[in-house]
């Protein structure tokens, strides 16, 4: 089993969210998942450092999430259909998570996608909202 992760983290840009990931990740995912209520999105919109320090998360943890570093967010331990309640609290897509996170505008990253997708040397990095 160990040979098959190995292939995919050789992928540049691929974390793989494995039960490691789930354990280190658990609170920001608990935290992104309350954002699924419209009073926690309110507050957490109110004063995001407040709302925040009610999980038990790291500091980078936290930084990534206030500067809406989804890619930084992955890395932590946060997945990213769960990180996907934070953008739509910022009133974004999926679709536009997903061009941030690749660097990418999004419509260049649509036509990526309708293209085939990203093949494994191209290069990644997120840009600024």
């Amino acid at each position: 089993m160990s040979n098959y992760y190995s292939e995919f983290k050789k992928i540049p840009g691929t974390t793989i969210f494995d039960a490691n990931q789930s354990r280190i990740g658990y609170h920001l995912n608990m935290f992104a998942m309350s954002l699924m209520k419209e009073e926690n999105r309110h507050e957490f919109k109110s004063n995001e450092l407040v709302y925040l320090n009610k999980f038990p998360m790291t500091q980078e943890q936290r930084q990534a999430v206030l500067d809406r570093d989804y890619n930084k967010m992955i890395l932590a331990g946060g997945n990213i259909y769960f990180l996907a309640k934070v953008g739509a609290t910022d009133g974004h897509s999926f679709q536009k998570l997903a061009s941030l996170m690749t660097g990418m505008s999004e419509e260049d990253y649509r036509q990526m996608m309708i293209s085939g997708g990203r093949k494994p040397n191209m290069p990644v990095g997120p840009v600024e909202l």
